[in-house]
């Protein structure tokens, strides 16, 4: 092996371990496509050399104060292999970088330009990783080593991110381009709401923030959609492809993943998004600041403009008001573009900027603007390319259009969800996750509102809604069907679901005894006509449940049974002695 493109000797026994050494490479796909974005470059063969870990390795030439000569060579012989794999010029290589390197006598700037230059590899295809493993001495802080190679212009991703020691801290004082979620956070995610809570929180502040997220650990079909439902960029792990040494093995698109997107029913393709994105032509992050002068001057009028890289990707905006004072001063342009000669480079201008692929749910975009009351925008992406801009006032007017859609199904007396939602949930519940599904009616509720008159009937109504909001948690979605029918579903995440359904059943029951008159009350039941016209005995207001569990299933075949099963169950739960019958959908 070839070592002249570094500064460093390398010593006869670090060849040896070189030699032995090999790299084995983990795509990271993009979470809603399954299209490759780039791979993980991992040391293996360690046990070759003696060590008992990757982490050995380093460890050990860390204390013979070998570790930045080593790390170089081994860089070098990481990129060389990740240029056999096909089409790798539209990859990024994920390499781990050590943050003790800054702790060497030997270590010296510049070595990886020489070595991308020797392969003919370009920078933007390189991302290096900086891991929360080591604390680092403060003169050599890890936040200098993310700012050491963020002036080189070099991708930065911080791996580990929640279980490290630097954490927010890192997000506020240095802002990577990646954050990489541990695993930690995302094992059995689908079933955990704290955790799902924590991910989602972390991955809308570094969306908020111009960071892409990485769901690094993935090992299952429901983790993965759970991910991709927050609003995850990319995905690594198991489930998508373990690491391999054999690059041909390295897949442009994942069909397996490809195939699970497709029979997510939550996917959304834009939606009503589409007309509402601006097409701004975008700036390149390399323009000169001439060049930037030159754009605003053709193109009059926009306030903000998108700046990406040389592959197409969101770095940021730029505002036409950072150059306003300099281009209307006598000496502004020439100060301008002096103050910029050196680099030529605008970079010092562009703000970070959310940015969230085309095809994410209008929630998610919603949450994502409402989260930072200041934002211009935000950047919309497809398959990592920027496609436009979607600005504040757009945003705003999709919110305006979403309520208003609301507002036109709401039942007018209870506020909830009609059936035109409850329809639509029904139909786009996620099959990799196990739902329960539950569907009200309340008993003998037309004898009391015959008796009682229609006033004091919507006052029962009201009181079921508000029985519902108050003892059924937020993750529950709620609507009203029409009449006295109600519909309730969730994920089924810590088995407590259908206690708290039973629970809703005797707090009815209870509080409806108070809107009788104390004599229908203590007789426990009135006299009112049926539907046929005849006088007949009617117990007090009850409700009957019916219960669905459906879980979770890859054909989506089921959900045209869902209502048919629902209905017949509520007829039996009326005749039963506990009001409430369940069954499962395999």
């Amino acid at each position: 092996m070839d070592y002249k493109s570094t500064e460093c000797h390398i010593h006869d026994d670090c060849k040896e371990k070189l030699e032995l050494l090999d790299i084995a490479f983990q795509p990271i796909v993009n979470i809603n496509t399954g299209k490759i974005y780039a791979v993980e470059a991992l040391l293996r063969n360690f046990r070759d050399i003696g060590c008992r870990s990757i982490f050995e390795v380093f460890d050990i030439m860390y204390k013979e104060g070998r570790l930045y000569c080593f790390d170089l060579a081994l860089r070098r012989k990481a990129i060389k292999k990740f240029t056999l794999i096909e089409n790798y010029d539209n990859l990024k290589l994920f390499y781990n970088l050590d943050n003790r390197l800054f702790e060497m006598s030997d270590f010296t700037p510049g070595n990886t330009s020489k070595i991308l230059q020797e392969l003919n590899i370009k920078q933007e295809n390189i991302c290096f990783e900086i891991s929360e493993r080591h604390e680092v001495a403060d003169i050599f802080g890890m936040e200098q080593v993310l700012q050491h190679y963020k002036n080189s212009n070099y991708c930065i991703a911080i791996d580990d991110f929640g279980v490290g020691y630097a954490g927010y801290k890192l997000l506020f004082d240095s802002t990577p381009d990646i954050i990489k979620i541990d695993r930690y956070f995302l094992q059995n995610i689908e079933k955990d709401t704290k955790k799902k809570m924590m991910v989602k929180s972390i991955t809308h502040l570094a969306i908020d923030l111009g960071i892409k997220v990485i769901a690094e650990g993935v090992e299952t079909e429901k983790e993965y959609l759970t991910c991709k439902e927050i609003g995850c960029h990319f995905a690594q792990g198991y489930f998508i492809q373990k690491p391999t040494l054999n690059v041909e093995e390295i897949q442009k698109k994942y069909p397996h993943v490809v195939e699970v997107i497709k029979n997510d029913k939550r996917e959304k393709k834009g939606g009503n998004i589409l007309k509402y994105i601006d097409h701004i032509e975008p700036i390149k992050s390399k323009y000169s600041m001439q060049k930037v002068v030159e754009y605003f001057k053709e193109k009059k009028n926009i306030p903000v403009v998108p700046v990406v890289n040389n592959s197409n990707e969101p770095v940021g905006i730029f505002y036409e008001s950072q150059i306003k004072e300099y281009l209307y001063s006598p000496y502004g342009m020439s100060l301008l573009l002096n103050e910029n000669k050196d680099t030529s480079r605008l970079k010092n201008f562009i703000v970070k900027c959310p940015s969230t692929d085309i095809r994410s749910d209008i929630t998610t975009i919603i949450e994502l603007y409402s989260n930072n009351a200041e934002s211009s925008g935000i950047i919309i992406t497809q398959n990592t390319s920027y496609v436009g801009f979607l600005s504040a006032s757009n945003i705003i007017k999709i919110m305006h259009e979403e309520n208003l859609l609301a507002a036109r199904d709401q039942n007018p007396l209870t506020k909830m969800p009609g059936n035109r939602v409850v329809e639509k949930t029904i139909s786009t519940l996620s099959c990799h996750k196990p739902h329960i599904l539950c569907y009200f009616d309340l008993d003998n509720f037309k004898a009391y509102n015959d008796k009682y008159g229609f006033r004091n009937g919507d006052r029962i109504i009201q009181l079921f809604a508000d029985i519902l909001q108050k003892y059924l948690p937020s993750s529950f979605f709620k609507g009203h069907i029409g009449g006295d029918d109600f519909f309730v579903c969730s994920e089924v995440t810590q088995e407590e679901e259908y206690k708290q359904i039973e629970s809703i059943l005797a707090t009815f029951e209870n509080q409806a005894k108070t809107f009788y008159s104390p004599e229908d009350r203590k007789r426990g039941h009135i006299t009112s006509t049926d539907r046929e016209g005849k006088k007949k005995e009617f117990k007090l207001l009850s409700v009957s449940a019916s219960v669905l569990y459906v879980n979770p299933n890859n054909s989506s075949q089921y959900t045209n049974l869902i209502n048919n099963i629902l209905s017949d169950q509520k007829k039996i739960a009326k005749t039963d002695q506990n009001r409430i019958v369940s069954s499962s959908l395999l």
